[in-house]
Order: C-alpha cells, then structure tokens, then sequence
C-alpha cells in the first residue's frame, strides 16, 4: 500500500474507532465485572484510536479513569488501582504513561474519602508492590514508586507487616524494614537520583546522612532536593544549605531559602546581598524602573542602585535618584572606582556623524524626508518607554530614528501623529516603501510590529520595500547589536538607556546620543562589512557575507493593484516633492 489510505481503509478505521468507543462507554459505566486487564485493555484501545495530540488523550483519560473509579470497581477504587499497576508492566511502552495516569486520577479521586475496608486493603497491597518493585520482581519507574508510597501512605510498619508475610518464604525478619529501605534509599543515591532518594526519606521518617548528602546534592545541582531535605532535616541543617548557598555565591537560593523558613536573624546580610545581586542584573540590563521599584525605598538599596548608575556613567540617573530621595550626602561618601566606559564602547564621535537633528514639526518632517530619499542606505530604529506591569499593554513608540552616514534624524512620532499624521504619513510612506533606498534595521520586524500597533490610522507602517534586517544575516550573533558592533567595529554599545523614559520632552542629550547611535551603527556596519574589512570570525571563514538574499519587502496591495498602489505612490513622492519645492 501507499501512503494514501483508500476510503474503503478509512470506512472501516472509523467502524472500528466507533466500535471501539461503544465498548469502552459500556465496559466503563459500571465496573461490577470487569476485571483490571480487561479495564487496561480498553483504557488502550481509548488512547491508540484517540484522535487529538498526546497530551490532550492524556488528560482526556486521566479524567475518564477518574470518573470510571465512582463506578463501582472490584474490591474496591484503591485495590483496583493497586491490582492494574501489577498488570501493567505487560502493556510495554505504555506502562510508564498509564501507570501515572491511573495513580494521579486516584490521588484526585481519595480527595472524596474510601472506604476503610478498601483503604486498608489497598496500603497492604501497595506496600507489597512496593517490595516487589525494589526487589526487581515488577518492572516500574523509581517515580511510580514514590507515586505509590505516597499515595498510599505507606509507612515503614505497612513494610514490616509486608515483608513478615514473606517470612516463611524468605526467611526475613519484621525488623528488616527500615534496613530494606534504606538499602534502596543508598542505591538511588548513587545512582544520583536525589529527588527520590529524599522523598522516601522523608516518606518513611527516616533521618539518617548528613552534611555530605546535602553537599553531593549541591554539587550536582539538585538544589530542589538539597532543599527538600534540609526542610525534612530541620533548622539546623537549613542553615548549614543557607551557608553553603552562600559560599557557593548561589544568592538568590539561600535567599529563598531564608524566606520561606523565617532565617532572617540567623542571616541579616544576605538579604541585602541578593537584592543588590537582583539590583545589578537588571541594571546591566537597563531596567532602571524595575529595579528602582525593587528597592521598596530602602536606603541602602537605593545608595547601591546610585553607585551602580554612576558605574554606568548613567549621570542623569545619578540626579534623578539623589534627588527624588535625597541621596546627595550619597555621592561624597560612594566614589565608584573608575570605570573605562570611553575605551569599552562605540561612540557616535567616532562614527563621524556630523548631525543630530529632532524633527517635531511640518518643515523639519519635509527637510528630512528630501535628505534621505537622497540616501542609498540608511539606519532604522525606534524607541518606546517601557511597561514593566504584567500582561498590560506597550507604550506607544515614541520617536524614530533614521540615520544616513553623517546625519540621523530623530523623529517624534507622538507630536507628529498629533499635528500632521497625514504628511507624516505621506513622508514616512515615501521612505519606508521606497525601492530606491535600502533600509537597515536590527530585529526591525518586531518594531515595525509595534510601529503598525501604535499608529494603525496610518498607512506607512503596513508596507515596506528593500527592508535588510541584519539580524538574519549573522546567524550566531552573542550579545545582540552591540556584540554585533564589537565584532565588527571593535566596540561595543552601551546599553545603559535602553529602557529609559522616551516619552519625556525634551530628551536628555545621552538619550538623543543613544538613540541616534542604534540608528547610525547599522549604517557602519553594512559599510564596514561592504568594504570587506570585517574580522574573519564575523564572517566565519567566508569572504564575503551575502546580503541580498536577506533583504525583504511586505507590499500586500501591489499583489492585489500594482497600478493603484503605483498611481498612490507616485501621488505621494510628488506631495513630498513639492514640500521639498516649497522650503
């Protein structure tokens, strides 16, 4: 046969299928008389002809088990379960999936109360399987077996009583359970499986091992183990996993560590610690807000936050902060050492540009838009303030910038649309959707995304023509466009401002620098790399790196009427022609 089922194949799989689903329906209504591989049997059947994705059949059947154990299943809900995890290792591949299928539909299930006699009858059958899991003669997953210890409740006297029922066969003595026990807990923990190790542990009351445990763990980065111990073990051992956490410098975990188990006065300084640690990275990241609001107005927080601003040669953060707090008296007593912000990144002195022009009104939209429809190529990028508040909205972009080799215009987008949104239209239009000028961006799919969002009145941002997201032609780049600009231009850029406030009016003179920088650095690197004088590592052993197979156009109506688009085109070049005319 082909890859292609005739209808007649297809007729009977859907006989089949429906055939199928009216046994199960029947089988499953009432329980009285169907014994678990049977049950099995069927609970296969449901999954093999199931037609959603895995994951959905799976949930599908966890709640079709858990409504099936209210129909009455022999003995009893709980021993019926016990009873199919012992036939369900001669079901394969789908043991393990059916296996915590059964037993999560059960834990839901005992949430409503069982019965004594079958709860009774339940932990001494699942106690048995226990042993007979470890002792090899049942085939299941070390995770079914916590499953079932947990369960169950079973505990080290369910174990004695199960093992004194083998006495006449094995010659095994009812004190024998916790050394049973505990020989299984040593062969998972050298087998590195932690998690399981600890959960028997703690499930048969059992405290033995100590700080050597907990640092075998730590080194091998079971931390949710290491953790789950320590808690078992008590307050001591809590402070000896803080300590080592600490020496480790894992901060962040022995700060949640201290947390959520009130060891404040037993390590006043690491809650500092992990904070001022929260505090760098995301200044490093340029969430200045974010981090302003985690300091919850501590002082001493705050002086760190001002002393990583100064490190950052962030001086109007530096200002701002000292004085929405009065942190003045801060800047005589905290001197940062130096730091070498002029030899560590690009400089927009150092890319010649000789202009940086804000364009917020009708004679300076139309002085810009001539200027780079003069341009071959030219730099994109746009700037919005931040929202940092869960599943809101983002902020309108604010301004837009277009740089050229030597100028970079710097655009008020939110002024603009304001006043003139249909010359800024028109103008926007002209250059964007111009075949004539290749236009560079860094990610620009997403801001031209956000763009369309923020401006959906106007049309400019719904198409574009010759539009190179570099990006996509470094298929590897580390640290996004400013590794990009160190590999290539040997510096790269600081990322201080990123996440600034662009909506205030005016702009400091570091946020325009900054702003027009993003812009003017695309510029310099198609140039840099066009005269082939990149860095060979850039070019990962290739002379020249292909440019035109990644430039992409977005022109939806051209595809519909070229000549309308063309006739609107054209209508508009001409508009702006004659704004150039007139100034």
């Amino acid at each position: 046969m082909g890859l292609v089922e005739r209808p007649t194949d297809l007729h009977n799989k859907k006989d089949k299928t429906d055939q199928t689903g009216t046994i199960v329906v029947h089988a499953f209504s009432d329980l009285t008389y169907i014994s678990p591989v049977v049950f099995l049997y069927l609970l296969k059947e449901c999954y093999i002809h199931g037609t959603c994705k895995a994951t959905m059949k799976f949930r599908a059947l966890q709640q079709q088990v858990y409504q099936v154990l209210h129909n009455n299943p022999q003995p009893g809900p709980a021993t019926f379960v016990i009873q199919c995890l012992y036939i369900l290792p001669i079901f394969g591949l789908y043991c393990e999936g059916f296996s915590h299928l059964i037993v999560s539909a059960l834990r839901r299930y005992l949430k409503l109360g069982l019965n004594p006699t079958d709860a009774l009858e339940a932990k001494d059958l699942a106690a048995q399987l226990f042993l007979d899991i470890v002792g090899g003669f049942v085939n299941h997953d070390e995770r079914i077996v916590v499953k079932i210890v947990e369960v169950f409740d079973i505990k080290l006297d369910n174990v004695e009583k199960a093992i004194c029922q083998l006495k006449e066969r094995t010659d095994s003595s009812c004190d024998a359970a916790k050394t049973f026990v505990e020989h299984y807990v040593f062969e998972l923990i050298e087998s590195q499986s932690y998690m399981t190790a600890v959960s028997l542990l703690e499930q048969f009351s059992i405290r033995q091992s100590g700080k050597s445990f907990l640092f075998s763990m730590i080194q091998n980065k079971e931390f949710k183990a290491a953790d789950k111990w320590a808690i078992f073990m008590g307050k001591q051992m809590l402070c000896v996993l803080v300590q080592e956490y600490i020496d480790r410098n894992l901060l962040k975990h022995a700060y949640d560590i201290i947390k959520r188990n009130n060891l404040q006065q037993e390590f006043p300084d690491v809650y500092h610690k992990c904070k001022e640690s929260s505090l760098k990275k995301l200044a490093e990241k340029g969430c200045w807000d974010v981090a302003e609001a985690k300091t919850n107005d501590d002082r001493q927080l705050l002086e760190y936050l001002v002393y990583l601003a100064m490190e950052a040669g962030y001086s109007e953060k530096v200002d701002e902060l000292c004085d929405r707090y009065s942190l003045k008296g801060f800047l005589d007593v905290k001197v940062p050492e130096a730091s070498h912000l002029h030899s560590r990144y690009l400089h927009l002195n150092e890319l010649v540009v000789e202009d940086i022009i804000w364009v917020d009104n009708v004679d300076g939209l139309q002085n810009a838009t001539c200027h780079i429809e003069g341009c071959k190529v030219v730099g994109v990028d746009c700037e919005w303030k931040p929202n940092y508040e869960k599943g809101s909205k983002p902020n309108k972009v604010s301004i837009m910038q277009i740089a050229s080799e030597k100028m970079v215009f710097i655009f008020d987008l939110i002024k603009l649309f304001e006043d003139v949104p249909d010359i800024l239209d028109n103008c926007l239009a002209c250059i964007l959707q111009s075949p004539r000028i290749l236009k560079l961006g860094y990610n620009f799919q997403c801001d031209i995304k956000q763009l369309a969002h923020s401006y959906g009145d106007l049309e400019c941002f719904k198409q574009y023509e010759m539009l190179l997201d570099v990006q996509n032609v470094f298929k590897e780049p580390q640290g996004g466009l400013s590794g990009l600009a160190k590999k290539i231009l040997g510096a790269g850029l600081n990322k201080t401002r990123r996440n600034s406030n662009w909506e205030q009016r005016p702009l400091t003179q570091n946020q325009l620098e900054y702003a027009a920088l993003d812009a003017a650095v695309l510029v310099h690197i198609f140039l840099n790399v066009q005269s082939h004088s990149q860095p060979a590592t850039v070019s990962e052993g290739h002379e020249k790196i292909e440019w035109k197979s990644h430039i992409v156009s977005r022109m939806d109506n051209v595809k519909k009427s070229k000549k309308g688009v063309r006739s609107k085109k054209q209508s508009r070049e001409s508009q702006t022609d004659q704004h150039c005319q007139s100034s």
